[in-house]
């Protein structure tokens, strides 16, 4: 898992079908150019108006060429954007190419507020013939009155290095990718929209309670590198217990959450917690670790969750897990090299199978450990 990646694709989802996406733009270098924020709600800039009158517009530009879509919700944050989008029918162009559209007349806007060209359009042989520059861009300078010659005609990975070397105001408003969750169903839609109009709110969290809401790419935890969101405290309670149970019951074959022995092991875990003596962890994966996790959230016990999706830059939890790290009784971990462990049974490790048994063995692995979590830069 590459932690500093985006995700801006679902492996085998058809980009070009009906659907409905929770899109995440961030302003490259994460300079607040949108808005500021002040009590819970964000004065926009100018070019955040801008930005927000675009998005409005899709559904409108995309009319004339015969595509259906809706825009449902949007926020235009300090130094990122989100945005819930709905394509109502199979179209011509891909999500992609209507987000791609979207950030390039942003950015248009934005520089001709700066009184420079659109980047796309603007030969690189205006901004860098420098002999520092790599050899590979000093000859794409000098083709001139050329297609090469234009910023669009670079790969992605020469853009981020040619973006690299030239000023700030000379680069795209938006970073090169973006992040886009795809909708599951009724309750996933409207937790989207939810989530977009909370952000502001959300926002202000995070700044009043940073040791509470912390979002690390790479700590180190014992021999293992972790994604994690919330109160990294919870790793240094000296007493932590495993939360792990069977779908079925060895003996009698009954879903386990309904057996005598689940009330039992429940009420243990619940008088321990009560106790303030433990920290429970678990992935959450059996019927009967969900129920215990869901329980931890609502009541506010102490939890460390594991998860197999990874955190990334723009990667935040959900409502209930987001509530209970700002009452700073969640932290969430997402192992890095989930898919390098062992398989598990015969099963490849990259199988569901085998995540959540490996996922339960780091749970095992973290009830020991008691040492501080080294957070790498």
């Amino acid at each position: 898992m590459d932690a500093l990646s985006y995700r801006p694709r679902n492996p085998g989802h058809d980009y070009y079908g009906r659907g409905t996406y929770l899109v995440t733009l961030v302003i490259s270098g994460r300079v607040p150019l949108l808005g500021r924020l002040d009590n819970d709600a964000v004065h926009l800039s100018p070019l955040g108006e801008k930005v927000q009158q675009e998005w409005e517009a899709i559904p409108t530009r995309l009319m004339i060429h015969g595509n259906k879509v809706a825009v449902l919700a949007c926020i235009c944050m300090p130094d990122h954007f989100h945005g819930v989008i709905e394509v109502m029918e199979p179209m011509q162009w891909s999500l992609g190419d209507i987000i791609q559209a979207f950030k390039a007349t942003c950015t248009s806007f934005w520089q001709s507020q700066q009184g420079q060209p659109s980047s796309t359009n603007r030969p690189i042989s205006v901004d860098c013939t420098s002999p520092s520059a790599p050899a590979w861009l000093r000859e794409k300078a000098l083709e001139h009155h050329s297609e090469g010659s234009l910023i669009r005609s670079l790969s992605k990975k020469q853009r981020q290095e040619y973006y690299a070397l030239v000023e700030r105001k000379l680069r795209p408003l938006f970073d090169d990718n973006y992040d886009d969750t795809v909708c599951l169903d009724v309750r996933h839609r409207q937790a989207m929209i939810a989530y977009v109009h909370d952000n502001p709110r959300r926002a202000v969290l995070r700044r009043a309670l940073p040791d509470l809401m912390q979002r690390s790419l790479h700590v180190k935890i014992g021999n293992r590198s972790y994604g994690t969101f919330g109160n990294l405290f919870l790793l240094r309670w000296a007493n932590k217990v495993q939360v792990q149970c069977h779908r079925r019951h060895p003996v009698s074959g009954q879903p386990y959450e309904t057996t005598d022995d689940y009330l039992r092991q429940h009420d243990e875990w619940v008088t321990q917690v009560m106790r303030g003596a433990t920290v429970m962890v678990t992935p959450g994966i059996s019927r009967g670790e969900l129920l215990l996790k869901n329980e931890c959230l609502e009541k506010g016990y102490p939890l460390i969750h594991l998860q197999k999706e990874p955190i990334g830059p723009c990667w935040k939890p959900e409502k209930s897990r987001f509530e209970a790290c700002a009452r700073g009784s969640l932290l969430i971990l997402a192992p890095w090299d989930l898919d390098m462990m062992d398989p598990v049974a015969g099963v490849p490790s990259d199988s569901d199978y085998s995540r959540f048994h490996n996922l339960n063995t780091l749970a095992a692995e973290l009830c020991y450990f008691t040492g501080e979590a080294a957070i790498l830069r």
